[in-house]
């Protein structure tokens, strides 16, 4: 687990991550073309409770997923 501190909204926060999940948060930062700060505040201005670190995860996961759906559509599966 890797603790950050990351400013959100104008306020310094910290966010809890296994490495894995900050290496495939900044692969998709990266892929849409914003920086990690961008990327960390949307998720926060739409999170629906939970910690930041949480949604985080869930951000992570549902973007994989809806590629892994993508490629299996484009597949024919």
């Amino acid at each position: 687990m890797v603790k950050r501190s990351i400013v959100v909204a104008g306020h310094k926060t910290s966010v809890s991550l296994e490495d894995a999940f900050w290496h495939a948060l900044k692969d998709i930062a990266r892929e849409r073309g914003q920086s990690l700060r961008s990327l960390v505040a949307e998720i926060d201005a739409g999170r629906k409770g939970g910690n930041l670190s949480s949604a985080v995860r869930l951000h992570v996961l549902d973007h994989y997923r809806r590629r892994a759906g993508a490629a299996a559509s484009v597949a024919g599966v």
